[in-house]
């Protein structure tokens, strides 16, 4: 699978609307065929940083990049942000998520 993390740094003023903003590239993401996994977080440290983690089927990431809505997206969020984004984009083995299996819970 294609695994993504990115780190976004957005303007004070779209910190508060940033994920309204990319709502709908969101969603649309999310039904592509061979995304496993589009997930924004906030920061606890900075609340101008949001992190996407995104994953895909190791054949999906071109059909994903060279989407509409990619590239409307992108459009659409580079006026929301203070810097380049930071990404570790790899291919790893699997697809899916694992136990951590030094942190098990009995259940």
């Amino acid at each position: 699978m294609i695994l993504i993390v990115v780190k976004y740094r957005v303007k004070p003023e779209a910190k508060d609307t940033f994920l309204d903003e990319v709502a709908e590239f969101t969603a649309a993401t999310r039904a592509e065929p061979g995304n496993l996994w589009f997930e924004w977080s906030r920061s606890v440290e900075r609340d101008d940083e949001f992190v996407l983690v995104e994953a895909f089927k190791d054949d999906a990431g071109e059909a994903h990049v060279s989407s509409d809505h990619f590239k409307a997206g992108l459009a659409s969020m580079k006026p929301l942000l203070a810097e380049t984004p930071q990404i570790v984009s790899r291919v790893v083995e699997g697809e899916g998520w694992d136990r951590m299996g030094e942190l098990t819970i009995d259940e």
